[in-house]
C-alpha cells in the first residue's frame, strides 16, 4: 500500500522567496523557502497519514523496507530526498565518508562535545554523499578545477594580491597547497576585494562562481576558496554529484536532491558558521575534477555508493516502476497518479518494499530508490 506524503518546509534565509511556493501552486509570503524535505530523517520526518514516516518505518520495519535494507542500513530508510531552492549561495562545504564520520562523532562524543553545539563538526556517525539533479538552470561549485587551468586563469588575472595561490599551485601537493594557504592566509582581505573586483569587471564563464560568491558574501575567504573550484551551470535534467572530500557549494537555483540519511557538514567559506581548518583539511579529497557533470543511464542517476539511486521520469503514458523498492515518488510537475493517489507538483509518496505500482497520466516524477 503506498502511503502519501507531505514535505516539510525549512526556511533557511538562503531559500528562493517564490519557487517552492509556485512549484506547490501557493502564494509567496515574502519568506524564504529553502528545503522541502520528504523523508524519514529524525529531525524532520514527513507526515504519512497522519504519523511521521520514521515512526511508521519503525512499526515494522522489514516488511516496509525489506530485510536486505534493514541488514545493510539497519531500520531506517537510508536516503533522504528534498526540493532545495537557492536565491542565494550555500556555505562552501565538504562531507566526510562514513570511517571519517564514525571516528569524528565517537571522537566529539567522547571529548564532551554536545551533539547540538554550533562548534560540532559530526552530527551522526554516518556518511553524506549526494546527488542533485536540476529543475531551472543551477549555479554551482563541485570540486577542484584542474590545475593547469586555474594557473592559467590566475596568470591572465595578473593580480600581485593572488602570488601565494599561485606559488602553492606550482608547488608539490598543488591543490592541498593552495586551499591550504587560502584557508590559513593570516589577512586574506586584500586578496579577497582584487580578485572580486577583477571578476566583477571581467566576463569571463570560470570567473561567475567567484562573482556570486562575492556579491552574497563580500570580503569572505570562500571568494578565493571559489576561484580553486570548478563553476558549472547545470540545465534542467542534468546533476553533479558531491562524494565524501568534495568541496563544493550551491550558489542559485532549484533542484531535487538526493543525500545518505546524515546531516555532517564541514565548511570553509560564504559562512558565519564554525570552521574547522585542521578537520577541513584531513576529510578534503585533493584530487582534479575534470567534468564535475554526473551523467544520467536511462534517465537513471546511479551513485558509487550503496545508500541512494535517483530515476528521473517524463511519464507519457502508464509506467510501471522496476525497482523492488522502497521508494519515494516525487512530482514535479503535471499530474501523476500512483495507486490510489493523485500527485500533483512537489506532492510526493512512499511506496513499501515489494509493491508493484504504476505511474500514470503525463507529468515529470523523481523516483528514490536504494542503490545496488
Amino acid at each position: 500500500m503506498t502511503i502519501a506524503l507531505d514535505g516539510v518546509l525549512r526556511r533557511y534565509e538562503w531559500g528562493s522567496r517564490t519557487a517552492i511556493p509556485q512549484l506547490l501552486g501557493e502564494e509567496p509570503d515574502g519568506r524564504p523557502a529553502a528545503e522541502l524535505w520528504f523523508g524519514a530523517h529524525a529531525d524532520d520526518p514527513s507526515p504519512a497519514g497522519g504519523r511521521p514516516l520514521d515512526e511508521v518505518i519503525a512499526a515494522d520495519p522489514v516488511g516496509l523496507l525489506g530485510a536486505g535494507v534493514v541488514d545493510r542500513f539497519g531500520p531506517q530508510l537510508p536516503f533522504l530526498l528534498k526540493i532545495l531552492a537557492a536565491e542565494k549561495a550555500l556555505s562552501i562545504q565538504v562531507h566526510p565518508n562514513r570511517e571519517q564520520a564514525m571516528a569524528g562523532f565517537a571522537a566529539e562524543d567522547a571529548a564532551g562535545v554536545e551533539r547540538n553545539a554550533p562548534n560540532r563538526n559530526y552530527r551522526d556517525a554516518n556518511h553524506k554523499p549526494e546527488l542533485i539533479c536540476a529543475l531551472t538552470p543551477f549555479d554551482a561549485l563541485c570540486g577542484f578545477r584542474p590545475v593547469a587551468a586555474t594557473r592559467a586563469l590566475l596568470a591572465e588575472l595578473a593580480l600581485p594580491e593572488l602570488r601565494f595561490v599561485e606559488a602553492a599551485l606550482a608547488a608539490d601537493d598543488p591543490l592541498r597547497g593552495a586551499f591550504t594557504a587560502v584557508l590559513t592566509h593570516p589577512d586574506p582581505g586584500a586578496a579577497v576585494a582584487a580578485l572580486a573586483a577583477r571578476a566583477e569587471a571581467s566576463g569571463v564563464d570560470a570567473l561567475a562562481g567567484v562573482r556570486l560568491a562575492a556579491a552574497d558574501f563580500p570580503g569572505d575567504v570562500g571568494v578565493l576558496v571559489a576561484l580553486l573550484l570548478n563553476y558549472v551551470r547545470l540545465e534542467p535534467g542534468e546533476a553533479i554529484y558531491l562524494g565524501a572530500g568534495n568541496v563544493h557549494a550551491y550558489l542559485r537555483g532549484t533542484g531535487v536532491e538526493i543525500m545518505a540519511n546524515s546531516d555532517n557538514v564541514l565548511r570553509c567559506g560564504l559562512t558565519p558558521k564554525h570552521v574547522d581548518v585542521p578537520e577541513l583539511l584531513r576529510i578534503t579529497e585533493f584530487a582534479e575534477l575534470a567534468d564535475p557533470r554526473w551523467p544520467a543511464v536511462g534517465g537513471s542517476f546511479d551513485v558509487p555508493v550503496p545508500d541512494f539511486r535517483l530515476v528521473r521520469l517524463e511519464v507519457e503514458e502508464p509506467t510501471g516502476l522496476d525497482d523492488p523498492g522502497p521508494l519515494i515518488v516525487l512530482c514535479v510537475e503535471g499530474r501523476l497518479g500512483l495507486a490510489d493517489l493523485e500527485l500533483a507538483p512537489g506532492r510526493a509518496a512512499f511506496v513499501p518494499v515489494a509493491t508493484a505500482v504504476t505511474l500514470a497520466g503525463k507529468g515529470t516524477a523523481f523516483v528514490a530508490g536504494v542503490g545496488g
